[in-house]
């Protein structure tokens, strides 16, 4: 909970800021364990979403995000310490409330003693990736920060471009989706049954196509209802099992490594993120050992994770990285595995990861391309002929009728 209050530090300097505590007794001993004399103390307003929504915290804008891990970075390499950073970046966004309640939240809990990873995690008003929380969790153990966050600022920004050109690219195609679903609903539940209630009184026999499509018109206006709700009902069931039940989240992240496409392009972005952490950490002085053993722990998809994790086990053990991933990398490219192996010949693993971070970057972005340049003809190619379906569907039994007719 967020609670505001109003009052005297310890230097008698009036004061007006949040504090996150679990309930009004906690937020009154942490304000007096920090020398605040409060005047007055409310619990900070929440609205009715907020409280009937399923998702606890709202979401950090990746633009958002890299710009407080940049100015952190900054202030971090000027010699200042965390919790005098936090404050200072809690100082430049005091016409947003939401940022001030979540830096007040993580100088709350630094003030007890936490780390920026354990002040992260405690912490419940934005959510933030979990790469992103892991990459500081590292950084922090290994003395770095400071180059992780300005890192993590580049990379997250890189990948919010990535985002938005696809998201750019997918306007147009989907309003082709939309407008061609509206489209084929209103011939299947108006037009269809009026031209088929003509066919009813001639007694004329359909073809299999034109009963099919009538048979798909009337489910569909009898039965819209009900699929709407079903769709609604497997989304946030699907949502649900994903986020409590690990077995369906590693099934399903196996399903999409088999996808065509989408499976290798999850799996390059995937073998590209931990090639960059693993450098960045290593460039910072982190032994090849726990860098590996840490950034194995980042990767999204929970398959290739735990190949990772696996083979990471067996390199603190003294076994080489590219042999152990060799054996449990089923789903790793083995061109990855072999320039892993070259790097380790040559002591020039930190340049061959970044060199193959880069690498794997660029071929996404060429995918990616790729795929939304087939995306819209083949969404159009797909629209017209269920379509012609339809218009076929109707015009057979007309034809039937005039050739009976001569």
């Amino acid at each position: 909970m967020i609670f505001l209050y109003k009052g005297f530090d310890k230097n008698g300097k009036k004061v007006k800021a949040r504090i996150e505590a679990q309930d009004l007794e906690e937020a009154k001993r942490k304000l007096r364990s920090r020398g605040i004399i409060y005047q007055s103390i409310e619990e900070s307003g929440v609205s009715l979403w907020d409280r009937v929504s399923f998702k606890r915290k709202k979401t950090l804008p990746a633009k958002q995000l890299a710009a407080l891990s940049r100015n952190l970075a900054i202030y971090l390499r000027s010699g200042i310490p965390i919790v005098n950073v936090i404050r200072l970046a809690k100082s430049q966004y005091e016409s947003d409330p939401l940022m001030v309640d979540f830096l007040s939240s993580l100088e709350t809990s630094m003030d007890e003693g936490k780390s920026y990873y354990a002040a992260l995690e405690a912490q419940e008003i934005l959510e933030l990736p979990a790469f992103y929380k892991q990459s500081i969790k590292v950084a922090e153990e290994s003395g770095s920060l400071a180059e992780v966050l300005m890192e993590m600022a580049r990379f997250v920004e890189e990948q919010d471009k990535v985002a938005g050109k696809v998201k750019q690219a997918l306007v147009y195609p989907m309003f082709i989706v939309v407008i061609s679903v509206m489209m084929v609903a209103f011939m299947l539940t108006t037009v269809v049954p009026k031209i088929t209630s003509m066919f009813t009184q001639l007694k004329q026999e359909l073809p299999g196509i034109t009963k099919a499509v009538i048979a798909a018109g009337d489910f569909l206006g009898a039965y819209w209802l009900h699929i709407a709700i079903f769709i609604v009902i497997a989304a946030l069931l699907f949502q649900f099992m994903l986020r409590t039940s690990e077995r369906f989240k590693y099934l399903y992240h196996r399903f999409l490594l088999s996808l065509p496409l989408f499976g290798k392009i999850i799996q390059t972005f995937e073998l590209a993120r931990f090639s960059y952490i693993t450098a960045v950490l290593v460039r910072s002085g982190v032994t090849f050992v726990h860098a590996v053993k840490l950034a194995s722990n980042i990767l999204d998809n929970v398959v290739i994770r735990d190949e990772f994790v696996r083979a990471s086990n067996e390199v603190v053990e003294g076994k080489k990285f590219s042999t152990s991933l060799a054996k449990y990398g089923k789903h790793v490219d083995k061109s990855f595995i072999q320039a892993i192996a070259l790097g380790e010949e040559t002591s020039e693993v930190a340049l061959v990861l970044e060199n193959l971070a880069d690498l794997y970057f660029e071929e996404n972005r060429a995918k990616i391309d790729l795929f939304l340049s087939l995306l819209e003809p083949i969404l159009i190619l797909f629209v017209g002929a269920t379509i012609g379906v339809i218009v076929i569907a109707m015009l057979l039994p007309i034809f039937s009728m005039n050739m009976g007719k001569m």
